[in-house]
């Protein structure tokens, strides 16, 4: 099937153009050639909440508190974006276009780049503290990319509000360590060409700064991941972050794609024994090794990935010393191996023979520890099973 072209920029203007009649007039929908669903979408939103795109347009800031209290809240994002936002503003200078960060509610926590204070509609929009969000300013990349969670590309015409049909935008939505979305990246001009590769940039650029968001969180060891053949150590990788335990302390989008989070209670942390099919202390081991080399990382699912284990010698938080299990109050006599034997082997003695007392039953033991079955099967290091084992 051949991909359809897209049309010259003055017949899309004008293709834009009628698809907003055929909006405003309740016709039906316009051609997909004219505009993309998610603006559709955006436009009905508008025209729910009561808006006109002739109306009059007031760009408003919030309070000077609520912008501190902003700042304070979203400091980790800010240190992370700063850097990615210097380089990405070096990439787009010339073109008139400056960049924004916003907060998840479309509030703008900084702006850089060339902001022509000269030009009205620049300073509307490119200033700290500015609601840009969609149910303030209508149909903006900023209100698209928060609203639809994907980058975005908005020309002129596709904005609502006819006061804003001067502004090109591209955005993309900003996510959390834990997935969850924390705010979005813009990059914005006034009266200037279309440049739909944009959303592939600022695509990108967000995508780095959740990266430095995750490395900045306290953790013990980085697991980067990616398929078989993939190039490991720089941009695009699957980035997971260890504490000592094993625990997951947080992952980037990649991430979450390339391994499927189990489901869970809010705030219930998932350790990498969860998501990978291996014991594994083998990711600690495996970065002690000079040099650092890929190791296969199987998952239960079947598949294969593979995977960087690199230390973090950035922090204090190394392997440390592991809490010894609960002993269950009917626990039966277990030897404990004599001399400095470590203690994850008297841990493993005592879930030994606690699956030996269950008669294999994985489930029965763990319920006596009072722990949960995955933790049976990461202190043994043993594949998971439909709830017996052999030991």
């Amino acid at each position: 099937m051949l991909a359809v072209a897209p049309p010259p920029p003055a017949e899309r203007q004008h293709l834009i153009a009628q698809a907003r009649s055929a909006l405003l007039s309740l016709k039906p929908e316009p051609s997909p050639l004219a505009i993309e669903p998610w603006i559709v979408r955006s436009w009905q939103r508008c025209l729910a909440n009561g808006h006109q795109p002739a109306q009059p347009l007031a760009f408003n800031m919030v309070s000077a508190p609520a912008v501190q209290r902003t700042a304070d809240q979203h400091a980790a994002l800010l240190q992370a974006a700063r850097p990615v936002l210097a380089q990405l503003t070096r990439a787009i200078a010339g073109m008139h276009y400056f960049a924004l960060l916003t907060d998840a509610r479309g509030v703008v926590i900084e702006v850089q780049g060339a902001v022509d204070r000269n030009d009205p509609r620049a300073h509307a929009i490119g200033r700290v503290g500015i609601d840009l969000s969609e149910a303030a300013v209508g149909t903006t990349a900023i209100g698209a990319a928060l609203a639809e969670l994907q980058p975005v590309w908005l020309h002129r015409g596709e904005h609502f509000f006819e006061v804003n049909s001067g502004y090109s935008c591209a955005g993309a939505p900003l996510f959390g360590t834990h997935g969850q979305c924390v705010g979005m990246l813009d990059l914005t001009g006034v009266d200037v060409p279309e440049r739909p590769e944009l959303r592939h940039l600022v695509a990108r650029s967000a995508r780095a700064i959740e990266d430095a968001l995750l490395l900045q969180l306290p953790h013990a060891l980085l697991l980067r991941i990616n398929w078989p053949g993939s190039t490991l150590g720089g941009e695009g990788n699957g980035l997971m972050a260890l504490d000592a335990e094993g625990t997951v302390v947080g992952t980037n989008s990649m991430a979450r794609q390339l391994v499927p989070q189990p489901l869970r209670d809010p705030g219930v942390p998932v350790h990498c024994s969860d998501l990978l099919a291996l014991p594994w202390p083998l990711l600690f081991d495996a970065a002690q090794r000079q040099p650092a080399a890929p190791m296969d990382l199987p998952l239960w699912s079947g598949l294969r990935l593979q995977g960087l284990a690199q230390r973090n010698t950035a922090t204090r938080h190394g392997v440390g010393v592991r809490t010894p299990l609960p002993l269950p109050h009917a626990a039966p006599a277990v030897p404990v191996p004599s001399g400095p034997a470590p203690l994850r082997a008297a841990e493993a003695a005592l879930i030994r023979q606690a699956v030996q007392n269950a008669r294999g039953n994985v489930a029965e033991a763990a319920r006596a520890l009072g722990i949960s079955r995955a933790t049976v099967y990461r202190k043994l290091g043993a594949p998971k099973g439909h709830g017996t084992a052999k030991i």
